[in-house]
């Protein structure tokens, strides 16, 4: 199943025997989702200009999911006793798509804080004990795009001659004054000073793309101790090949030698 995104670097992982449910009873599904994807682009540039925000990218994906019939969907679940309403929930999905033999559900975490996960499986978990829907999807952050991150940043920095933050403001990025004093600080201490595009491409992604955000392993982290259990799931994580660079990408040497003095000093 989706061997195409396989073999393009995506990671795929599956629980609750959603393999053979998609396989057997969805198949229209696979090739949705691998369509909306294999194609899939980021330029480096629109991953600074998000702010960490959700890329052009991303948003293209969604309305490739869109174009193929996944549109947002308002599930509301209400219960009833002897005629009166006790409890009605609403759970918002933004990709849902109804087959001839049931109903899935796909969202796309990008760049979010990691408890939008929980939230995702735990809405997963309630519409399919109510047979709403037959399985989940989850499209997040790989784990070759999560760890590549800083060496992406770095690498457009470099490339782009950001040296100050005059330059950074030529970008249109702004750092707030308690970044602009930590980058600054790393940059021009004494003791141990690192090139101002590391200091900046360090304080970026610890900002913007942290551990605390989605990503692969913490979406994994959580399946693993059985959030969203036993709803059948698909997980899926875009790879670092879907960020490009133009031709004015420096060496890769060079890049690795201002990452590498970075890490030295600290």
């Amino acid at each position: 199943m989706f061997d195409r995104l396989r073999q393009q670097g995506y990671e795929i992982a599956v629980q609750s025997h959603a393999e053979a449910i998609l396989e057997q009873d969805f198949p229209k599904a696979i090739s949705d989702v691998e369509g909306a994807l294999s194609n899939m682009q980021v330029p480096i540039a629109e991953i600074i200009g998000s702010g960490g925000g959700e890329s052009k990218g991303t948003q293209r994906m969604r309305r490739a999911l869109a174009e193929r019939g996944w549109s947002k969907t308002n599930f509301e679940i209400k219960k009833t006793v002897n005629g009166v309403e006790k409890e009605s929930i609403s759970h918002e999905i933004d990709h849902v798509k109804a087959f001839e033999k049931g109903t899935l559900a796909l969202e796309i975490e990008w760049n979010n804080k990691d408890p939008f996960f929980d939230r995702d499986l735990e809405n997963f978990k309630r519409l399919h004990a109510e047979g709403a829907i037959s399985a989940g999807l989850i499209v997040t952050r790989g784990t070759s795009l999560h760890d590549a991150m800083y060496e992406f940043v770095l690498r457009f920095a470099v490339s782009n001659g950001i040296d100050s933050m005059e330059d950074l403001e030529r970008f249109g990025i702004r750092p707030t004054l308690r970044q602009q004093g930590q980058i600054r600080k790393r940059a021009t201490r004494e003791k141990n000073p690192i090139e101002f595009a590391a200091a900046w491409a360090d304080q970026f992604v610890s900002d913007k793309y942290g551990e605390a955000t989605t990503h692969w392993r913490k979406l994994t982290d959580r399946v693993a101790r059985g959030v969203g259990n036993p709803c059948p799931l698909v997980l899926i994580g875009i790879p670092a090949g879907v960020v490009h660079f133009d031709e004015t990408t420096p060496p890769e040497e060079t890049v690795e030698a201002i990452r590498r003095a970075a890490i030295e000093n600290g």
